[in-house]
């Protein structure tokens, strides 16, 4: 069984996540540049400022799971206050490139009845990914970050599909409590840039053991 530990900390701080995870047996890490888009004088899920962030992405084993999570929560504890989050996914099938399936739908274990927050994921066309943050702000939301992706549709696709084809796009992710989760997600799908077909897509995943990375007083 693996589990997908997601770190959100300062730029230029996601090695010393992926550093912590590997001294304690994890075999790497994947760290990405994005943006924090909470307001100055709020520190909430994900928000933490509106600056450059890495998102470290660590895959292990459920055996590694507490220690290297100990591990980077003890690395960071003489950072800054609000320094970054920490959260756990769920993954239902795992593939290593040249080996066999790590992990698979048929082997994962039940999903745990009482979690207490969700990643809701956001992908819109580039631009669009602060008007559904302003929105999800406003259904309850604290904060989220942002990714600049690109699709992969090719121009025949877009001809085939009878829609115009964006290849610029926004990864909006925001954590948080899951009953905030319905109204945030419905507030989310009534924006305008999510009227046309293809502009948009939404999905959620349980986020478990959701820590705060930082100074604790």
């Amino acid at each position: 069984m693996y589990k997908l530990i997601i770190s959100i900390v300062p730029h230029g701080c996601g090695e010393l996540i992926t550093s912590a995870a590997v001294s304690k047996g994890a075999g790497g890490g994947t760290v990405i540049m994005a943006r924090g888009t909470a307001q100055s004088n709020i520190i909430q899920l994900l928000g933490l400022g509106d600056t450059s962030k890495d998102i470290a992405y660590i895959i292990v084993e459920d055996s590694l799971l507490q220690a290297v999570c100990d591990e980077i929560i003890q690395q960071t504890g003489q950072k800054k206050k609000s320094f970054g989050v920490m959260f756990t996914v769920d993954l239902i099938d795992f593939i290593k490139a040249g080996g066999k399936s790590g992990q698979t739908a048929e082997n994962k274990e039940d999903k745990m009845a009482d979690n207490k927050y969700q990643m809701i994921s956001v992908i819109v066309n580039k631009g669009y990914a602060d008007d559904a943050m302003a929105a999800a702000r406003k259904a309850g939301a604290g904060g989220g970050t942002i990714i600049s992706a690109r699709g992969t549709a090719r121009e025949g696709d877009a001809k085939f599909l009878g829609m115009e084809i964006v290849p610029e796009k926004d990864l909006l992710i925001i954590v948080v409590p899951e009953d905030k989760c319905s109204q945030i997600v419905s507030a989310i799908k009534e924006l305008p840039c999510m009227q046309t077909a293809g502009s948009g897509i939404i999905f959620c995943n349980e986020a478990h053991d959701f820590t705060l990375l930082g100074k604790k007083e």
